[in-house]
């Protein structure tokens, strides 16, 4: 099997057409508190942006609630919330009914998120095929020696974070034509809990965000303040993996070699399970909501965003191969 390079990205987005959006400075005009719903699996990127941005505007909370996709739509509609997280765009209905009921929406594409594969570090599996991921959730694959006769980890076991999530949801619609996923599968309530199954379960295998097994330890304990100054400065950013678990490399049809869902392999189509991330936003010019969907899309936030391994929606990246 062909070597799996480590890369590095670099951020260069453009200032010229950001600027407007991302204020250089601490801030006081904004200011209250506002309720958002954002998908589970984006949430460890929602905990990297929020903090700075209630540093640069310490008058204003942003409270996040963390739902599977299903119901952040729900919570839109319902008027529950003003501003969403999710993996796809508005349908023309759900458009309809927002501009029926005044709340006219922007979206934007923030993040392309990839889906990562994940088993126990003791499983001797080294990558699997866009194909045999889909047996496996089609109930063709149930034991591990059906992939490889020399794997004698048994059955296998899926894992997955929640019913109706985007993540299964992006799977039944490109993998099995809409149908539902079969065989020994257990939805896990949470994308923690799946991460934390498969460490102990040997013939686990997770369905998991990348965010969640980004392992980039030189800012996880750094201060709102601290992010913030770094968010300024452009820099090559590295993506590691948690050690873990094992984090598949995925070979798309008809390849042999497989690929790990670093930035770099998002971004040239190398690896397979990508989807992208889209904020939807309503209510009126001026309020906390359209402040914090202006940072988000702004340098700051998909400066945070580049660094938890997400592939940020506004970049021009520069990839540098480390031996």
């Amino acid at each position: 099997m062909k070597s799996i390079f480590k890369y590095t990205l670099m951020a260069a987005i453009s200032m010229v057409a950001m600027s407007s959006c991302q204020p250089k400075k601490i801030e006081k005009s904004i200011s209250g508190s506002a309720i958002i719903a954002c998908d589970e699996t984006f949430q460890k990127v929602m905990e990297q942006i929020i903090p700075v941005f209630e540093f640069q505007y310490p008058d204003a909370a942003i409270m996040a609630r963390y739902m599977p996709e299903d119901e952040c739509f729900d919570s839109l509609m319902n008027k529950n919330v003003n501003l969403i997280v999710a993996n796809r765009e508005l349908t023309p209905s759900e458009k309809q009914l927002l501009e029926a009921q005044k709340r006219t929406p922007r979206e934007t594409m923030i993040a392309v998120d990839a889906i990562a594969i994940i088993c126990n570090d003791q499983n001797p599996i080294d990558q699997i095929s866009v194909d045999q991921l889909r047996k496996i959730l089609n109930g063709t694959y149930t034991d591990w020696s059906q992939l490889d006769s020399s794997n004698t980890t048994g059955e296998i076991t899926v894992l997955f974070d929640y019913q109706g999530s985007s993540t299964i949801n992006y799977l039944k619609r490109e993998l099995l034509d809409g149908a539902d996923i079969q065989g020994n599968v257990f939805a896990q309530n949470s994308n923690a809990r799946v991460f934390d199954d498969v460490q102990k379960l040997r013939g686990a295998i997770g369905i998991i965000g990348v965010s969640w097994v980004s392992s980039d330890m030189s800012k996880a304990n750094m201060t709102a303040e601290e992010l913030y100054n770094d968010s300024q400065v452009e820099e090559v950013t590295t993506t590691t993996f948690s050690p873990e678990v094992k984090v598949l490399p995925v070979a798309k049809e008809g390849e042999v070699y497989g690929y790990q869902p670093y930035q770099a392999y998002i971004y040239d189509g190398s690896y397979p399970l990508v989807r992208k991330v889209y904020m939807i936003v309503t209510g009126y010019t001026g309020s906390l909501q359209q402040a914090f969907y202006a940072f988000v899309t702004g340098f700051t936030g998909q400066k945070l965003i580049q660094t938890t391994g997400v592939l940020p929606g506004a970049i021009t990246p520069r990839i540098v191969q480390i031996e």
